[in-house]
């Protein structure tokens, strides 16, 4: 219990030895971001991977292909650390690979799967760790599914140290998240605040839920302050859900826009006209997504999620408002907005 109290404070003391070596496999993206920066005050964190980014001042960092296994032979040579937290793998071929370059260079091996992985669309309301895995919609996700069964294989026969751990749709400084938006995401709220509309699938009374990666970064070090958690899986999802209306509508308030102006376009006409989009509203953000978070809370007792939608994403756009290199605008996905509204609702 003192590690757990330690872990979720962020402090740790020089006495503590559990977990204070981490590896990340990846550490540039949005949620191993997260990890990275709630860890490195208090653990040694190296991060694994291609070196295409700087990375914070006592951080260290492996350049190396993960899917190269001479390299990877060669930068793991004579190391071996507490927790390795596998944020790049996605098809059944890694998950092998992992498997042979982790073994017993490991206390504990946390493997990133997804909450895509719980069936679409769902027969009941809340979602736990007991809800079947099966999703038509996405290849992304029955890969992860796979991964989970090979991962789960190979602790069951040969020991290897796995907890698997499924985010959903998760968010840190960089990013405005939303059911529908740009890779430059800053084009959002550039529209909000310019008071033109904005799509919504369906309805909007999509019940949903956005996780800010500094709660899940806190979970996930709670979760391996707790040796129980070896052979489990958990997701780590926000408590609060909202319609994805009232994420526009926070979202707006939060930048300091007008009441948005919403239309509403079924998901099917929206796939018509643009095809990738199956995955991502079928496969996910069109189906309701309300998760129970009692098995998290049953191994890390107290944790509290710190950060509703309305608070991370005015965190978020205060941080985009004062980088300028954080607002470009994609001006084709703006006119294909723009195309949908006027053929979908006669504006």
């Amino acid at each position: 219990m003192k590690h757990l109290k330690t872990f979720l404070s962020g402090e740790m003391t020089t006495s503590d030895q559990l977990c204070r070596s981490w590896l990340l496999l990846g550490g540039t993206g949005t949620i191993s971001t997260g990890v990275m920066e709630h860890l490195r005050p208090t653990c040694h964190v190296t991060c694994l991977n291609r070196g295409s980014r700087l990375l914070p001042k006592g951080v260290e960092q492996l350049v190396c292909d993960v899917n190269d296994d001479a390299a990877m032979a060669a930068a793991l040579e004579g190391r071996r650390f507490d927790v390795v937290v596998d944020f790049l793998t996605y098809t059944p071929d890694q998950a092998e690979r992992r498997v042979k370059q982790f073994l017993g260079k490991c206390g504990r091996y946390v493997f990133i799967s997804t909450a895509m992985t719980y069936e679409k669309p769902p027969r009941t309301l809340m979602v736990s760790e007991k809800t079947p895995q099966f999703n038509p919609f996405s290849p992304y996700a029955q890969n992860k599914i796979l991964c989970e069964g090979i991962f789960r294989a190979a602790y069951r026969q040969q020991g290897f140290p796995l907890t698997i751990v499924r985010p959903s749709y998760t968010y840190g400084d960089r990013d405005i998240p939303f059911v529908l938006r740009p890779k430059k995401s800053y084009t959002l709220l550039r529209r909000l605040r310019e008071g033109k509309p904005i799509l919504i699938p369906g309805d909007g009374t999509v019940f949903w839920t956005i996780t800010h990666n500094s709660d899940f970064a806190r979970a996930l070090a709670g979760l391996m302050a707790n040796p129980d958690t070896l052979g489990e899986d958990f997701h780590i999802t926000q408590d609060e859900c909202m319609t994805w209306d009232a994420f526009a509508r926070t979202l707006a308030q939060a930048a300091g826009a007008p009441e948005p102006r919403i239309v509403h376009v079924a998901s099917d006409a929206l796939i018509r006209e643009k095809t990738e989009l199956r995955e991502s509203l079928l496969g996910d953000k069109a189906q309701t997504a309300v998760f129970d978070n009692s098995k998290l809370r049953r191994f890390v007792p107290g944790f509290r999620f710190l950060m509703p939608y309305r608070d991370g994403v005015r965190r978020s756009i205060l941080y985009m408002d004062a980088h300028p290199e954080c607002q470009e605008t994609d001006e084709e996905w703006n006119a294909w907005v723009d195309d949908m509204i006027r053929r979908y609702s006669g504006e």
